[in-house]
């Protein structure tokens, strides 16, 4: 069975998870650095391609009042060049913050280390809708 992907999309790395082959567990896989975006297409496209992905699960950072601001757009504008694959936007409000507590909760130092606060992100994206479906 096909795997299920999890992008949080920032501007500077997008923290990547993939749902297990069941499709009801989201794990960690990696941080694509995202110095241009054909770069970090290219790198999402061969995760994309070694684990039979079809559906890609893409944060929305929504504003707190539900509007789009300009990193929504950004992510709306990065998922638009994924279109061979089936895109599915999920509500990330304030799933940063909630990836610094469980960091925090499992004594990981990820201050020096944004990326890990990418990945978890991704995790907890991808789980969101895995649980909801």
């Amino acid at each position: 069975m096909a795997k299920i992907m999890g992008l949080d999309v920032g501007t500077k790395r997008i923290g990547v998870a993939l749902s297990d082959p069941m499709q009801i567990i989201a794990q960690p896989n990696c941080a694509v650095i995202r110095t241009s975006d054909e770069d970090a297409l290219q790198k999402i496209k061969e995760i994309c391609n070694n684990n039979q992905v079809k559906t890609i699960v893409i944060g929305l950072p929504k504003n707190m009042n539900g509007t789009i601001g300009p990193q929504a757009q950004d992510c709306m504008d990065f998922a638009q060049k994924l279109d061979e694959y089936e895109i599915v936007f999920e509500d990330e409000r304030l799933t940063s913050h909630q990836a610094e507590g469980i960091l925090r909760d499992l004594n990981k130092k990820y201050t020096k280390d944004k990326k890990q606060v990418d990945i978890k992100s991704a995790c907890i994206i991808l789980q969101q809708y895995l649980d909801r479906r």
